[in-house]
């Protein structure tokens, strides 16, 4: 089969949505309230694990939340990777992102038991749900277009603006419940919202024509059945380590946090090195991956630093920053929607930007703006976290201008990214290599978890400017690259 030739099965032809393949609608819609449910939650996650208990919180150390924080991130993206092997082999993408949907929203509602353990047990569900829908919607997305299509791009920045739209709304709400009247709330509130995507979903599947209808490489008989047993076998060893970390005494946070990170970057280092030796795949497409392996690099540094935003940000704007308007104090969680209000308003941009200069901008050098935009947002967080020595307490116009030059760079990368990542699949691994995808996020985050540990003994000003800096370089070294990049991806732009 050629690698140029179609994603998927495209839905048939009619009504469209911003110029766009009618079931965009349904897909941008599902992933909103997905994006709200996980968003929700997330931007009052880290105030809650460090609340104290008579403010109905866990009083966790900043430091052992920050990489709870990260890992939890860490796990929702690495489980895209068993969730697109999952579509890709037993059910397909449009099942897969119905049972991840239903999973999520059973979650969020586990997390609204007003308990401890509730707060665990929703996020390890929420978790496997995860892993499910967000891979293989953005799969479905992909399958509207040709593979080399100039339209790709923006028909992902504005399946883009539905996440950041769902990303906005989240944490007006549940900052609003949670940090103001009880943390449980809020994590109902973000409960609500996924039902509403299940129920959107199955009420517009009748747009998505065979999009995502069917397996890319089903599993049949023996196959099947011995895939199935390895999944119970892998099962039962994850449960049987646990159970040894909880007679020994080592289940703690920190214990967990740690051997999470190290299961990330082992996965990471497998699934690249299982690729790129199968010999089913073409020369073409494995040149096309050992690009890949460079980008995959980028984008990890890249959510190493952008994601601290719901972290060490989060709690820099609940502690040191001035919230005060006209007598009300909002929620520190409430600086959390900057960041997608302001990618609302860039993505239709940055899709007409794309459109217009087609091929003339390609992926690597996307890759590198976005790096270098991202270190200078940290730079610029060196200088409000000075003006926060000795106890003041800043405008939270600091973080406003962060989040601006981030969302810039995020433009640049993001959605980019997913759109290179399925032009780059190699057709054995459609659904996977979106996984794939995000497991750089996953790494990214992981890693950044134990990073964020670096928040709380370093000097605030020190620890941005290092890693601002060092963003900023690596950045300006894959312009450098670029060149033997595109040269790799063997004719994709």
């Amino acid at each position: 089969m050629s690698s140029d030739a179609p994603v998927g099965a495209r839905p048939p032809a009619g009504k469209t949505f911003f110029g766009h393949p009618r079931a965009l609608s349904t897909l941008f819609l599902t992933e909103m309230w997905e994006r709200f449910s996980f968003y929700g939650m997330r931007a009052i996650l880290v105030l809650y694990l460090t609340a104290a208990v008579a403010d109905g919180g866990l009083d966790l150390g900043e430091s052992s939340a920050n990489a709870v924080y990260g890992t939890y991130n860490a796990m929702v993206y690495l489980m895209a990777l068993p969730g697109g092997w999952v579509a890709d082999r037993l059910i397909g993408a449009r099942r897969s992102v119905l049972w991840g949907g239903v999973v999520i929203a059973a979650g969020h509602y586990v997390m609204a038991i007003p308990t401890g353990w509730s707060v665990f047990a929703g996020m390890a569900l929420i978790v496997l749900g995860t892993g499910l829908l967000k891979p293989n919607i953005s799969t479905m997305v992909g399958d509207l277009y040709e593979r080399d299509s100039p339209r790709r791009d923006a028909g992902f920045s504005i399946f883009y603006m539905g996440i950041n739209l769902g990303a906005f709304i989240a944490p007006l709400i549940t900052g609003f419940l949670g940090e103001k009247i009880n943390w449980h709330l809020g994590f109902g509130a973000a409960a609500v919202g996924m039902t509403f995507g299940v129920l959107q979903y199955v009420l517009g599947r009748r747009n998505l024509g065979e999009a995502g209808a069917r397996p890319a490489d089903p599993l049949l008989g023996a196959d099947r059945r011995r895939a199935l047993t390895r999944v119970g076998v892998a099962s039962v060893v994850v449960l049987a380590v646990l159970l040894v970390l909880l007679v020994a005494g080592w289940f703690t946070v920190d214990t967990v946090v740690n051997l999470l990170t190290v299961v990330t970057v082992l996965v990471t280092v497998g699934y690249f090195a299982r690729i790129l030796t199968d010999r089913e795949i073409s020369g073409t497409e494995r040149s096309r991956m050992k690009a890949y392996v460079w980008l995959f690099l980028f984008a990890a540094s890249f959510w190493l630093i952008y994601d601290q935003a719901g972290s060490v940000l989060n709690i820099f704007a609940a502690d040191q920053t001035d919230r005060s308007v006209g007598g009300f104090t909002f929620p520190a969680s409430w600086l959390q929607s900057v960041n997608p209000i302001l990618i609302i308003i860039g993505a239709p941009l940055a899709a007409a930007l794309w459109l217009k200069f087609g091929h003339r901008v390609s992926t690597p050098t996307k890759f590198a703006v976005g790096l270098v935009l991202n270190g200078l947002s940290f730079v610029l967080m060196a200088a409000a976290a000075q003006a926060a020595v000795g106890g003041d307490l800043v405008s939270p116009l600091w973080l406003v201008a962060v989040y601006a030059i981030q969302v810039a760079g995020e433009l640049s990368l993001s959605p980019v990214g997913l759109s290179a990542t399925t032009k780059l699949a190699p057709v054995k691994y459609a659904s996977q290599m979106l996984g794939l995808w995000f497991l750089a996020t996953a790494v990214g985050d992981a890693i950044g978890g134990q990073v964020a540990r670096l928040a709380g003994t370093w000097s605030q000003p020190v620890y941005f400017l290092t890693f601002g800096l060092a963003s900023v370089v690596l950045g300006l070294a894959a312009v450098m690259f670029t060149r033997q990049i595109r040269h790799l991806m063997a004719g994709i732009h």
